[in-house]
């Protein structure tokens, strides 16, 4: 089981920036892909990102040009910088891992973007 440890949510205001932290219980070479959800709420959870470990990126249409997923393979950790946060940003961000046919999550971070 890989243990997922997320942080770097807050409050920030529309137009800043935030840096969410995944960090791996192991090495995350080991991992299939890695990625962010968020859930806001009374919506659905949504996938924001994912980080394959061939460097395979994909994103929701609504991020796109705004966020970047990205890794440090030595800290096992993955990141999600936020650039030009809109208040529909807002929502509990989880970060995912999926390997050997199973998947791990994150407690969850909250990012609000408000005024």
């Amino acid at each position: 089981q890989v243990q997922l440890v997320e942080s770097g949510g807050g409050l920030v205001q529309p137009g800043g920036s935030l840096r969410l932290s995944c960090a791996a219980s192991r090495s995350i070479f080991t991992i299939y892909a890695m990625g962010w959800y968020r859930q806001a709420p009374g919506k659905q959870r949504e996938l924001v990102a994912t980080l394959t470990s061939g460097s395979s990126t994909n994103y929701a249409d609504s991020v796109k040009g705004r966020f970047t997923i990205s890794s440090d393979n030595a800290k096992n950790t993955v990141y999600l910088q936020m650039n030009s946060l809109k208040p529909e940003d807002t929502a509990v961000y989880y970060c995912y891992a999926h390997y050997s046919g199973h998947n791990s999550w994150g407690q969850g971070t909250q990012v609000t973007v408000s005024s």
